[in-house]
């Protein structure tokens, strides 16, 4: 399990990319079609990943793992279920709230055809 991204959805991504990009410098560094732009956090390996696609999600760590089936089955009882695993580009993502309401994204990569 690695943290990898604080997940950040947002109603304008224009905006959000002018304040994290152009205002407070932090560089680009994917984005997929028009939804989704992750950039790189200063002092970090940690991304922060603004997304359009659920602009009512909560804002929260997004963790990377071997496979979100095998997180999902063996998770800890206080993680509550908020979205059950689902696919996405390149994998499967899943989300839950921790016990004091916080949300947690988990993430995979399973079926990412890239090379290594």
């Amino acid at each position: 399990m690695k943290l990898e991204f604080m997940y950040a959805p947002t109603t304008d991504l224009l905006g959000s990319l002018a304040l994290y990009r152009d205002g407070l410098v932090c560089d680009e560094v994917w984005r997929e079609g028009d939804a989704t732009v992750a950039l790189a956090l200063p002092g970090t390996d940690v991304q922060l990943m603004l997304d359009v696609n659920d602009p009512d999600a909560p804002m929260g760590p997004l963790f990377v793992v071997e496979s979100v089936e095998v997180f999902h089955t063996g998770r800890p009882s206080s993680l509550l279920v908020v979205a059950e695993p689902s696919e996405i580009p390149g994998g499967f993502m899943a989300s839950y709230k921790d016990p004091a309401g916080g949300s947690i994204y988990v993430m995979d990569q399973s079926t990412d055809a890239s090379p290594e």
